[in-house]
């Protein structure tokens, strides 16, 4: 298995971080794991990605921590909105030409660094 590289995992946890929001906007609470895993399965199905368990884990449990700083920036509030920030049209992406998404971006390039 080729293991992705720490672009594309930063891709990844800017992914997921944007699911958490969705869901906090949705329902007032972060994604459970096991919708993380989903989520994770999905977006490497659809970028063509791999990783081993134990990295998707590990970037399942940053994007907690990511989400909580993602909190603090102006994001949008609403549902229709943040569904915007998303390209569904091909798969599973994110509309990185969207400040927002540039910012989490910045975020989850940092935790990786860390």
């Amino acid at each position: 298995m080729t293991l992705i590289d720490e672009e594309t995992k930063a891709e990844l946890l800017t992914f997921l971080v944007v699911g958490h929001l969705l869901a906090l906007v949705r329902s007032g609470s972060f994604l459970r794991t096991g919708h993380l895993i989903e989520s994770a399965q999905l977006w490497m199905k659809s970028n063509g990605a791999q990783c081993d368990w134990l990295d998707r884990a590990r970037l399942v449990e940053a994007s907690r921590e990511v989400a909580r700083q993602a909190c603090e920036l102006e994001y949008p509030k609403d549902e229709s909105d943040l569904i915007k920030m998303f390209n569904l049209q091909a798969g599973w992406f994110l509309d990185y030409r969207a400040p927002i998404v540039q910012e989490i971006h910045a975020l989850s390039i940092a935790h990786l660094r860390q």
